[in-house]
């Protein structure tokens, strides 16, 4: 059985997606302190996307 060798990745390509989904989660957090009605729903869309992330990413299956 062969494994292929993955190219080394950049530290752009490491961080890149954690840092968005850092930066959105902090604008849904000031979102639900600034005020009600829209800034519910964007707080509610916002803090969801980490909790998304890691459904999808924990059914995914895993290759040797």
């Amino acid at each position: 059985m062969r494994r292929s060798i993955r190219p080394a990745r950049t530290l752009r390509q490491i961080f890149v997606w954690p840092l968005v989904i850092g930066l959105i989660t902090t604008i849904g957090l000031i979102a639900a302190l600034v005020g009600d009605g829209v800034w519910d729903r964007l707080s509610w869309a916002a803090l969801s996307l980490p909790v998304i992330a890691a459904g999808w990413f924990s059914t995914r299956t895993k290759t040797p």
